[in-house]
């Protein structure tokens, strides 16, 4: 992870270090002493560079990439994100001021590369370059006052005011009028409307990255798009670009605070980004936020576009990716249930209909039978997907394509499926495509009938756990906690009972989705936000559901042979195989006679000379009576 840094180098690292942010106005000297005091540090996508309550080891320096700065990690739900850093920014200052445990994690977004000051060569510094030191740890709190700052911008509709931080407030204008906003934000003023008018979930969009990316790609695609068209200066959509990618990569998305359901058809989402992406392209710039002379986020960020052709188009490319990762890890659930099921090939078990004894199977055919009905509904989802690949950019406002250059929509989309690696389509139909969401509800059934089959599975693995002693008890779940606050000894099968509720939270999603597809009239629908959550959210808890199940359960799962078997040998479902022999009427009889008087079959064939004990042998033989499955 960490390296010296080569000889031959030094003069190279030492030109970086002059060049970032952080470190401006030390002097010559100070940059040589620092030079030689550092080393290489290289990070893939994900790692972390350090984690929240591990001691302070080293002080970074980004060279390359870019770092997200999250607090709650390991805490058992998704860490909140307080902010990301760039290149020529410091993170890990902290070490400088004392050795405390951190108390934030930070993770690197894409690959990233930095140059790092570990403990030993502070303590070396403080010890001999006092001078220096002194100007490290000036910097390093002048730092962590703008990065505090800038997080309580982001904090805002989380129970903060706007400036709690004291960091300073900008005016900025719209229709209605003026509003401060704090200067550590990116996003503007219709933001901060959306913030005030719609505190409805608590989920703020940038709780769904993949939406935040999107959103980032189309904005992207947009302005190549109008650069080639000859509607936007090289320089404004080269910095429009720049700070969507850095978007892309995993940065300012802190910044996307309005929530998930709103009114105004998305309007709000995508003001949000073009506000952020304007306000970061005047800082490549060279500009103040807010300065939108020179770059604004309605001329030039949204310039030949609409909400009604930006956002669907945004909400698409987040459900791809989205499914993505579900049909992963529906795959590797279902290869989970597969695995098992060759496992238990050997083990002889009673199948039941309408929860009454039928005939018999195996344990393996069982698990088998789960993995394939799994694996049936991630090419379902594949086929949903290419559906969502139609997209309708270029339409603006109603499908018309007004205000939009000849070409646009097929640059458009062309650039577009660049950025995404995606094979995209536009619409033959512009207008209906704004006003459609037949895809939606086509992928909504799909996610619904993922549940469905999951909660039956789920259903079917508590049944078969169920007891231990006084109910089928054919297998053995893996014990993840206790189970009773008041029945010693008692363990509860709660991680099928977490999927099924997982699963009927999907169903009703199903519902929402179906409900706010019907009621678009005319010419859009504006009720598109609560199916781009619904459908998000849905994906999400199916994904994080699949994995606990095959983690925490499955993989786990045991047989009891011996328990089994016993069923199946004083089970009344076995006469079945004598009906080919004795007929249905004397097999009936048999049975009847089994069941009333407690005695087996076998006992009873016997005693009335209808077989041998030879062919009967052969006949109730529980091996035979699987046949050729």
């Amino acid at each position: 992870m960490t390296s010296p840094i080569a000889p031959g180098t030094a003069a190279e690292h030492r030109a970086q270090l002059r060049a970032m942010p952080f470190l401006d106005g030390l002097t010559d000297t100070d940059y040589h002493a620092l030079g030689g005091r550092l080393v290489e540090a290289r990070f893939g996508e994900g790692e972390t560079l350090f984690v929240e309550g591990a001691e302070r080891q080293r002080l970074h320096l980004i060279v390359q990439g870019s770092v997200a700065i999250e607090k709650g990690a390991g805490a058992g739900g998704a860490p909140v994100r307080l902010a990301t850093l760039g290149a020529g920014e410091a993170l890990g200052e902290g070490l400088l001021l004392d050795e405390s445990i951190h108390g934030t994690t930070a993770v690197a977004l894409e690959e990233t590369h930095t140059l790092a000051l570990e403990a030993q060569a502070v303590r070396d510094i403080i010890r001999e370059r006092p001078t220096l030191y002194g100007a490290l740890v000036a910097r390093s709190a002048r730092a962590i006052s703008q990065r505090l700052k800038a997080t309580d911008a982001t904090l805002v509709g989380r129970g903060r005011s706007i400036g709690f931080g004291g960091g300073g407030a900008r005016l900025e204008h719209d229709l209605l009028g003026e509003r401060e906003i704090p200067n550590e934000a990116l996003y503007g003023v219709q933001t901060l409307r959306a913030l005030e008018n719609f505190p409805i979930t608590g989920t703020a969009i940038r709780e769904h990255p993949e939406l935040v990316g999107a959103l980032a790609a189309v904005k992207e695609a947009a302005a190549l798009a109008n650069q080639e068209l000859g509607l936007l200066p090289a320089d404004i959509a080269d910095a429009i670009c720049a700070a969507a990618r850095e978007i892309r990569a995993g940065r300012h998305h802190e910044h996307f605070i309005v929530d998930v359901i709103q009114g105004g058809a998305g309007t709000s989402t995508n003001m949000n980004a073009n506000e952020v992406i304007a306000n970061r392209a005047l800082e490549l710039l060279g500009h103040a936020r807010g300065d939108y002379t020179h770059c604004h986020p309605n001329n030039h960020v949204n310039l030949s576009q609409s909400t009604n052709d930006v956002y669907p188009t945004a909400v698409k490319l987040a459900l791809h990716q989205a499914i993505d990762e579900l049909r992963v890890a529906l795959r590797d659930l279902a290869t989970g249930f597969l695995a098992k099921g060759e496992e238990f090939a050997p083990h002889i078990k009673m199948g039941r209909t309408q929860l009454q004894d039928a005939v018999p199977m195996t344990l393996g055919q069982e698990f088998t039978a789960f993995g394939h009905t799994l694996l049936e509904d991630v090419e379902r989802l594949g086929e949903a997907q290419a559906l969502i690949r139609e997209i309708n950019m270029g339409a603006t406002a109603i499908g018309t394509g007004i205000n939009t250059p000849r070409g646009y929509a097929a640059s458009v989309c062309e650039h577009l499926s660049r950025i995404t690696g995606l094979s995209l389509m536009t619409a033959p139909d512009l207008i209906e495509a704004t006003a459609d969401t037949g895809a939606f509800v086509q992928l909504s059934g799909v996610l619904k009938r993922c549940a469905v089959k999951l909660t039956k599975i789920c259903d079917d693995l508590r049944l078969l756990s169920s007891g231990p002693r006084a109910g089928l008890g054919e297998i053995n779940l893996p014990p993840m906690q206790p189970g009773s606050s008041i029945m010693p000894g008692k363990v509860n099968p709660v991680i099928p009972e977490v999927m099924n509720q997982v699963c009927y939270e999907v169903i009703g999603a199903d519902i929402t989705v179906t409900l706010a597809a019907g009621a678009g009239q005319l010419q859009l629908n504006v009720f598109e936000p609560i199916i781009a959550y619904r459908l998000l959210h849905s994906i999400t808890i199916l994904r994080n559901g699949c994995r606990v199940l095959r983690e925490r359960c499955v993989d786990g799962i045991t047989p009891n042979p011996d328990r089994m078997r016993w069923f199946v040998e004083h089970s009344i479902g076995i006469v079945t195989a004598l009906v080919p022999i004795l007929g249905y009427e004397t097999a009936t009889e048999i049975a009847k006679t089994a069941l009333e008087s407690g005695r087996g079959v076998y006992d009873l064939v016997l005693e009335r000379g209808l077989m041998t004990r030879e062919h009967l042998d052969r006949a109730l033989n529980p091996e035979t009576m699987l046949g050729a499955g």
